[in-house]
């Protein structure tokens, strides 16, 4: 490995949004220093959400099955 091209590799305190805590290794800032989140999979709706459903709108989907369907068969 060459020296002197890789950032410092280090600790630092991070802070979800709910306000827990722990101990990483990063490369972000100084030693020690302190990252608050403003999205974490807590409270971010991609994460939380859960509910999400493929809807078929205008056909699409169907389409998509026919013309490519074939790579879903399993050859016996």
């Amino acid at each position: 490995m060459k020296e002197g091209i890789h950032p410092d590799y280090h600790t630092i305190n991070v802070v979800m949004t709910d306000g827990t805590k722990f101990v990483t290794r990063s490369t972000y800032g100084k030693d020690g220093d302190t990252l608050s989140l403003d999205i974490d999979p807590k409270s971010h709706p991609a994460w939380t959400g859960g509910t999400q459903t493929i809807l078929d709108r205008g056909g699409r989907v169907s389409r998509f099955k026919q013309k490519f369907g074939f790579l879903d068969k399993k050859d016996a």
